[in-house]
C-alpha cells in the first residue's frame, strides 16, 4: 500500500500531575537553551572567556528571545487586538511568538552583552548564530508537536493530517508540514555553520557565519512561507505575507556581511 497521507493526533502535553503539565513544546524550547549553553562553553573556553561571562549571556539571550518573540507577534501580526487589550501582551502562556521578533529581540540583547562586556559585537553574534540554528530546529519541532503553523493542503504522500487543529467532525486534508521542511533546512545550516567554525580552528572572519545564518535562516523561511497558510487574516490580501516582507531585509543585510567578511573588512 502506497503512503497517501500521515495521520498526527499527537497530544502537545507529555504528561500532568494535577494543574502541573510538561508540554512538548516547552521541553524542546528549554532543550534548545541546554544545548545552547553547552556550545557556547566551548566557544567561550576557545576563546579563554570567564565562565560567568556564559552565564551573563544566557540571561542576555533568554530575556531577548521571550520579550522580542512576543512583541514581534503582537506589534507585527496583531496590534489593533493588544492595543485594545494589553494586558493580554502578557499571557504568553495563550500562544504568540514571532520569530522575527525574536530576532530583534536577541540582536538587541546581544548588542547590549557586547558593550558591556567590551566585545566585538559580531564575533559575539558569529558564535551565537550556531546556536540559534539549532534553536531554530527544537522550536519548529515543537510547533509540530502543538500542531501549529503548517502548510497549505497537498496531495503528496508525506501530507500530515493536524486533527487537533480543527473541530471535531470538521474534515481534516492533509497539509503540507512545514515544520519539518523549517526544522530541517535550520539543523543543515546549523551543520554547515559549526563545520566552518571548527575548519577555522574557532577563528572565522568576523561577520560571517552572521552573514551565512541570515541569508539561510530567513531565505528558507521566505521560500517555505509559499506553502504556508496566513497566520493572520490580514496576510490574505497580500502577494508576500508578514513573515517574507521580514526578511527580506535581514536576507540583504546578510548577504552585505558575507561580502565585507568575505573581502576580509573590519568591523
Amino acid at each position: 500500500m502506497i503512503l497517501s497521507f500521515i495521520d498526527w493526533n499527537i497530544s502537545p502535553q507529555i504528561f500532568s500531575i494535577g494543574n502541573w503539565e510538561v508540554r512538548w513544546y516547552g521541553l524542546l524550547f528549554a532543550a534548545s537553551f541546554f544545548f545552547g549553553y553547552i556550545l557556547m562553553g566551548k566557544f567561550f573556553k576557545i576563546a579563554k572567556l570567564p565562565e560567568s561571562a556564559l552565564d551573563r549571556i544566557s540571561t542576555y539571550m533568554l530575556v531577548g528571545t521571550i520579550l522580542g518573540a512576543r512583541l514581534g507577534h503582537v506589534f507585527f501580526y496583531e496590534p489593533a487586538y493588544y492595543l485594545a487589550n494589553p494586558i493580554k501582551i502578557l499571557y504568553i502562556w495563550e500562544g504568540g511568538l514571532a520569530s522575527h521578533g525574536a530576532a530583534i529581540g536577541i540582536l538587541t540583547a546581544l548588542g547590549i552583552f557586547a558593550y558591556r562586556e567590551k566585545l566585538n559585537y559580531f564575533w559575539v553574534t558569529d558564535r551565537i548564530a550556531i546556536v540559534v540554528a539549532l534553536a531554530g530546529f527544537f522550536i519548529r519541532m515543537g510547533n509540530l508537536m502543538n500542531s501549529e503553523i503548517f502548510g497549505h493542503v497537498t496531495d503528496l504522500p508525506w501530507g500530515f493530517k493536524f486533527y487537533r487543529a480543527f473541530a471535531p467532525g470538521t474534515e481534516v486534508l492533509p497539509h503540507h508540514p512545514t515544520q519539518i521542511y523549517e526544522g530541517l533546512s535550520y539543523l543543515l545550516i546549523f551543520a554547515y555553520l559549526i563545520w566552518y567554525f571548527y575548519k577555522k580552528a574557532g577563528k572565522p572572519p568576523v561577520a560571517y557565519l552572521t552573514g551565512v545564518f541570515m541569508i539561510g535562516i530567513w531565505g528558507m523561511r521566505f521560500l517555505i512561507e509559499f506553502l504556508k497558510e496566513n497566520q493572520v487574516a490580514f496576510e490574505d490580501g497580500m502577494a508576500l505575507n508578514m513573515g517574507q516582507w521580514l526578511s527580506i531585509p535581514l536576507i540583504l543585510f546578510g548577504g552585505y556581511l558575507v561580502a565585507l567578511a568575505t573581502k576580509k573588512k573590519t568591523f
